[in-house]
């Protein structure tokens, strides 16, 4: 009787901190992916130009992405628990602030207080698997919140439809505030508590504004001019490069670094780092390109279309938690290189699929690549957070969701030019049928060859180490039911 209810008790906390986080990553990604769809209604609503409504979107963007690595250092700092509370905390009173904004800059300044609260979410969600969830089951949990971010990513759309539909465009702001109390209340009753020893070293302000400016540039430069890379994108460029080698400097110089330079000597980090990053750039390329071939080459009607790119968030929304079930059985590492592996083959199927296979074609190809991505970041995830000092899962977090990020900013805009170029016109709207197949082509294949050096990237320090990073490939032993 004591044992069973022992475990029972023990089960209970852990269930309850895997739904806040769960629910945290649902709130972070609904997001960024609900707004996109209140564009339109915004332009009418503010009578303001798109040119200055999709600030809205990039506001949000730009907050996540400057942010999120020192929102991991604090809270290795000053406690996970205590800022994954108040960055809910953030999220919910700005999502309140933008419903009530007047005007369209106070609502994406409300949208720059709402990503910083994202930030240290997402930050901290990753982080506190390693605490809150035994290791043996940690690929679960990863599996877990990579579904509830693509359920989240596929959900957008739609349910900012529907609620500007029935209720205005506040609607899909003040949808987070009993979402976002609901996670804080989960947050205070079931995340472990902080275990704060003794005095926290300094926080590096200089490296987190050099970072952040840095970061700010770099996703300007890569997300303004809508695919035209001019002048003003070559001095935010310029700018990144010039920041983040000043940031260097400071960084190895400074008592108490926002980042110490020597963890990118650790071969998780640094490879999980870059492999992450060229992954997203490859799953960004469907969500950029798909829609314009299904358009161009295959002639399929708005509904179609978004039937057909559905496919891909569903993939990765069902595959996320078998996906983690199979890491915890058979190796972070064996899996990494699977979901690898399945993203490369889902890119070459789709660089040579032809205009008469059809829809099922592209979608064979699209469901072999998700599948892999889900694969891959569960496995990922999974190997870094759990396998780095626990001191450090904060800042480790926040670099794996900063090069997530740097992907799809990469992504969008990379791969976007390589197809234009790759199609031979800058009015793709009015490109034949063979230009966009051309196109296409050309920036899937590019896609595999990412796929391939991140696969490199990840095997490359096995084969200079020999059998000791073969053992590592060794499945962990299964929980015990």
């Amino acid at each position: 009787m004591n044992t069973s209810h022992s475990s029972q008790s023990s089960a209970l906390p852990l269930s309850g901190a895997l739904a806040c986080l769960a629910l945290t990553m649902l709130l972070s990604s609904l997001g960024i992916s609900i707004a996109n769809v209140g564009l339109p209604t915004f332009v009418r609503a503010f009578d303001a130009p798109f040119q200055s409504v999709q600030w809205v979107v990039l506001a949000y963007l730009l907050a996540v992405t400057t942010l999120v690595v020192s929102a991991g250092r604090l809270g290795d700092l000053f406690g996970r628990r205590r800022l994954m509370l108040f960055g809910i905390t953030t999220f919910t009173a700005a999502s309140l602030a933008c419903a009530a904004a007047p005007s369209l800059w106070l609502l994406i300044a409300a949208r720059a207080g709402q990503g910083a609260g994202a930030a240290m979410m997402m930050a901290l969600t990753m982080a506190l698997v390693g605490e809150a969830v035994p290791k043996e089951r940690a690929g679960r949990a990863m599996g877990l919140l990579g579904t509830m971010s693509a359920v989240g990513t596929a959900l957008g759309p739609s349910l900012g439809g529907l609620l500007i539909g029935n209720f205005g465009w506040q609607a899909i702001f003040l949808i987070n505030l009993p979402l976002g109390l609901l996670a804080a209340s989960l947050a205070w009753r079931f995340l472990p508590r902080d275990r704060i020893s003794g005095t926290a070293p300094g926080f590096d302000l200089l490296g987190s504004l050099l970072l952040a400016s840095g970061l700010a540039s770099y996703s300007l430069a890569m997300t303004l001019g809508r695919g035209q890379f001019g002048a003003i994108n070559l001095v935010l460029a310029g700018a990144a490069v010039a920041l983040g080698l000043v940031f260097l400097v400071v960084e190895s110089k400074t008592r108490s670094p926002l980042v110490r330079l020597a963890l990118f000597r650790e071969r998780l980090v640094a490879t999980g780092f870059v492999a992450s990053g060229l992954a997203t750039t490859v799953a960004m390329t469907t969500l950029v390109v798909g829609p314009f071939y299904l358009s161009g080459a295959l002639h399929l009607e708005a509904t179609k279309i978004g039937l057909v790119m559905s496919m891909g968030p569903l993939v990765a929304a069902l595959a996320g938690v078998p996906a983690g079930k199979a890491v915890d059985r058979f190796g972070a590492m064996r899996m990494t290189l699977v979901g690898l592996l399945l993203m490369a083959t889902g890119a070459c199927l789709l660089s040579r699929v032809m205009t008469d296979s059809g829809a099922t074609g592209y979608i064979i190809a699209l469901v072999t690549l998700t599948a892999g991505f889900a694969t891959f970041q569960a496995a990922n995830n999974t190997a870094v957070v759990t396998g780095t000092d626990p001191g450090q899962r904060g800042i480790v977090s926040g670099l794996l969701n900063l090069s997530r990020n740097l992907g799809l900013v990469t992504g969008a805009s990379l791969m976007g030019a390589v197809f234009m170029h790759a199609a031979g016109t800058s009015n793709i709207a009015s490109a034949s049928t063979a230009a966009v197949v051309t196109g296409a082509h050309a920036v899937f294949l590019l896609a595999a060859l990412l796929s391939a050096i991140a696969l490199a990237v990840v095997i490359a320090p096995m084969t200079r180490t020999g059998v000791h990073s073969l053992k590592r490939l060794r499945p962990m032993a299964p929980p015990r039911s």
